[in-house]
């Protein structure tokens, strides 16, 4: 269970920028690190393939370990390296292009504004949860227009993404999911292998430059971790900037009077309150220094991306503080670095930059409706998941 995501920040940041921890009985590495990170992201010794890692060879670490499922996820540019990932990459690249994410840009005002219209219908009188209604239908929507999934899946892929990265999920429970989201985006591809629409799977199946079309399963591990990640990390980086803003009011007031800009929020809340947890997990393919510790060959590496977005090394000694008016600029790794860097960060950047304003603009008055320690986080250990997000839109 995640009790105190802040205090457990704190006592894994200090205790090294490389720290043995334990994941669900699984004995690994994590780095703490803005500076080692950023290095080791970028080092060729440590990969996402998960046959380096000698627990997955040896069979200490089988289908039955609750995580497996983030990093045994099938084939896609999410788990290769090298020049394979370079191809699986350049592939998104050619179908998530700056023309057709601004492309959806009146898209994204379109949804938005339909669900706060649908949002002051509901929260006249009564605390509403904002995560419900508003953070978690936004990005589903909008990744699911840019990669063509059908509306009517909606429900039932929130409900199966949340089996998923729950650590209470029964194992053989997560393991019949796994297998339903396969089923799910395979019939889709062969929907779009069979009749191509305007969207990023067809675009995907499409691709004809950077080397041999991905096959089937590429297309499928793409689409299922982009999807994924498409709306999990909006739906945290738009509650947390709002659950930031909430308790500093001051710093709220210098957005809303113009005094700050919406990006300073964005960036600062990326770095402060990071929708991604820890990044599992990078193997070492032969034995890589890091402070005073050492990765050995076959070892697993998580990056702990809360932690890194906290160190005081690189953000000053308030790095634990929010602060939108921080006088250098916010240089954080939140999104990654280096060849795997998130291709879906411009799309987050521009949907929380279109909902925040749009949000506090049509409820100027918003405030919590609970105190802000009763919102707690989902057990999940990747992603910085609120529970709900209780609030009132008037006075």
């Amino acid at each position: 269970m995640v009790r105190n995501l802040n205090e457990e920040t704190r006592r894994l940041r200090e205790s090294g920028p490389l720290v043995r921890i334990e994941l669900m009985g699984v004995p690994a590495w994590s780095v703490t690190s803005h500076a080692e990170a950023r290095r080791l992201l970028t080092d060729q010794r440590l990969v996402k393939d998960i046959n380096h890692w000698t627990l997955y060879r040896t069979g200490e670490v089988t289908q039955e370990w609750p995580l497996i499922g983030m990093i045994d996820a099938g084939r896609s540019m999410f788990t290769v390296d090298g020049a394979e990932h370079r191809r699986l990459r350049t592939k998104t690249a050619q179908a998530i292009t700056p023309r057709r994410l601004e492309a959806m840009r009146p898209v994204i005002e379109s949804i938005t504004h339909r669900l706060l219209d649908e949002l002051a219908g509901k929260g006249a009188y009564e605390a509403v949860d904002l995560k419900s209604v508003f953070a978690l239908p936004l990005p589903m929507s909008v990744i699911s227009e840019l990669m063509g999934v059908d509306a009517a899946l909606h429900p039932r892929l929130h409900t199966l993404y949340k089996a998923f990265f729950s650590m209470l999920t029964p194992q053989d429970e997560r393991l019949a999911v796994m297998a339903e989201l396969d089923g799910i985006f395979t019939d889709m591809v062969r929907a779009r292998t069979a009749e191509p629409r305007d969207d990023l799977t067809s675009a995907l199946i499409l691709a004809d430059q950077g080397g041999e079309p991905l096959t089937e399963e590429e297309v499928v591990g793409n689409l299922k971790a982009m999807v994924a990640a498409g709306h999990e990390t909006t739906i945290g980086l738009i509650l947390n900037a709002v659950r930031a803003l909430l308790t500093h009011p001051d710093q709220l007031r210098m957005v809303l009077d113009g005094e700050v800009g919406w990006d300073a929020v964005i960036e600062e809340t990326l770095r402060w309150d990071t929708p991604s947890t820890h990044l599992l997990m990078r193997f070492a393919t032969e034995d890589v220094e890091v402070g005073d510790g050492v990765v050995r060959k076959g070892e697993g590496l998580v990056v702990s991306y809360r932690a890194i977005g906290r160190d005081p090394e690189q953000h000053g000694p308030d790095a634990d503080e929010f602060d939108i008016a921080r006088p250098s600029p916010i240089r954080h790794m939140t999104f990654g670095h280096g060849p795997h860097i998130c291709p879906g960060a411009a799309l987050s950047r521009l949907e929380a930059s279109i909902a925040l304003p749009a949000l506090f603009s049509r409820f100027p008055n918003l405030r919590l409706a609970v105190p802000v320690e009763e919102i707690l986080n989902q057990p999940v250990l990747t992603q910085n998941d609120l529970q709900s997000f209780p609030v009132r839109l008037h006075d």
